[in-house]
């Protein structure tokens, strides 16, 4: 027998509203709770890389035209990823894979820029300034969400998609803890202008670059040339669909996302002063070019332009996997449960992975096919097998365990890692092979 559903999701991120917007499509009721009181509010970070299973999971659950939106608000799609010295040498230039699939394509968007493609059309959705403190589970089988402003809601689901300081994910599973990876990201944004496109290497201007340097430091660069220009208008030689989806989209007007040139720069924790959480703009920009003395004086132009007011560091933090907890009417999906670093940079994939997914479930639920807590047990038990695997992938890449962070060998283990993608980039097998590992575990898409 069918049941009606009214899910409540707390957080308006990528995983939350990515479900949101699958439930109203299944004819499900929801509601979302954003801490947030807009829409254009909090620092959302910079590039993100929509693999196939984001792309696919954004494709089944936005609505047609919704999905067409955020295809045509993507930054064109990098052709290259190269490895490079920190004097903007190439090691290794890898040609990434022209996509033959028109969904699952890789994707390069602006992280304010998805958030505004999910938050449209959806003010019947979407509650503001709605700061979760606890819930109740109700004898009826119901659960209840209070909120900071002495307002509940009730619902026959809650979803946690509050990040990684997950107030819900701390009351309903509070040995699921979430600890510092022993890194430190610092991240800024250049607006790209002739001058600034002139500072890094043609192969990263259309694509990615990956400093790898002394003292296991490491910056990452992205270029991101959008279909609007500074005015907000849609670009010369911007056609058909594309154009006539930005022109009617609302979402630009809350997003001041236009062409930039990103840099990321990380390394481990004890390299960095001990303040360096409570740093901003110029002070964060003067100390990474301290730390970069040495570097391309190209790098140091390219700090100097940067917009200090984007300028902030981030602590990365990392889950640890637990076991499969008893199923409930609460569930958890993307940062809430599985946070991981951005070594492998598919923290919002996963979580749109996990929307998708869950989508599915409560559909079949609705439907009749099974019930609400056998729907949320075979989605937690995928979810568990995926997302604590990614923690665990990622977290290779990216921490203070790296040899290249060593004092004395780490400069030995660096020469040797550049040799050894020197000489992978000279035998064509291992080059095409290194590029389908850009690939490995990106793609999976789930039933």
């Amino acid at each position: 027998m069918a049941k009606p559903l009214h899910v409540l999701v707390i957080g308006a991120g990528t995983g939350g509203m990515c479900l949101a917007h699958g439930l109203r499509r299944a004819g499900i009721s929801v509601a979302v709770y954003e801490r947030h009181r807009h829409r254009s509010d909090g620092l959302y970070g910079y590039r993100v890389g929509i693999d196939r299973m984001g792309s696919y999971a954004l494709h089944q659950c936005l609505p047609p035209e919704l999905y067409q939106t955020f295809v045509a608000t993507c930054a064109r799609e990098p052709r290259y990823f190269d490895f490079l010295t920190e004097q903007l040498k190439a090691v290794l230039g890898l040609e990434l894979k022209e996509e033959t699939d028109e969904i699952g394509g890789e994707k390069s968007v602006s992280r304010m820029t998805l958030r505004q493609v999910l938050l449209t059309d959806a003010d019947d959705m979407v509650e503001y300034d709605k700061v979760f403190t606890r819930y109740e589970q109700n004898p009826d089988g119901t659960v209840t969400a209070f909120f900071e402003d002495g307002t509940s809601a009730t619902g026959d689901l809650l979803v946690a998609a509050d990040g990684t300081r997950s107030r819900v994910r701390e009351q309903y599973l509070p040995h699921a803890k979430v600890r510092q990876s022993g890194a430190i990201s610092v991240t800024a944004k250049v607006a790209m202008t002739e001058e600034t496109k002139a500072l890094i290497p043609p192969h990263v201007f259309e694509g990615i670059g990956l400093i790898s340097a002394p003292k296991g430091y490491a910056c990452i660069l992205h270029s991101m040339e959008f279909k609007w220009d500074r005015n907000g208008d849609v670009k010369n030689g911007v056609g058909g669909n594309d154009a006539d989806l930005i022109k009617r989209w609302p979402g630009l007007l809350y997003d001041n996302t236009r062409d930039y040139i990103n840099w990321g720069f990380w390394t481990a924790t004890r390299d960095y002063p001990p303040n360096i959480m409570d740093l901003r703009g110029e002070e964060l920009i003067a100390l990474i070019k301290r730390m970069c003395a040495g570097w391309h004086p190209n790098m140091h132009t390219l700090f100097d332009l940067s917009d200090p007011s984007t300028c902030f560091p981030i602590d990365i933090q990392t889950s640890d996997r637990i076991p499969q907890w008893e199923t409930s009417n609460i569930t958890l999906l993307g940062d809430a449960i599985h946070t991981m670093t951005p070594g492998r940079g598919i923290g919002a994939n996963t979580a749109l992975r996990d929307a998708a997914l869950l989508y599915k479930r409560l559909t079949e639920a609705s439907h009749g096919e099974k019930s609400l807590v056998q729907a949320v047990r075979e989605y937690e038990t995928r979810m568990i097998e995926y997302g604590f695997a990614a923690v665990e992938a990622s977290r290779k890449q990216t921490g203070n365990e790296q040899i290249t962070h060593k004092p004395v060998i780490g400069r030995l283990a660096l020469a040797g890692m550049r040799g050894g993608l020197r000489l992978a980039g000279s035998i064509p097998p291992v080059k095409a092979k290194m590029v389908e590992g850009l690939y490995t575990d990106r793609y999976e898409v789930d039933d």
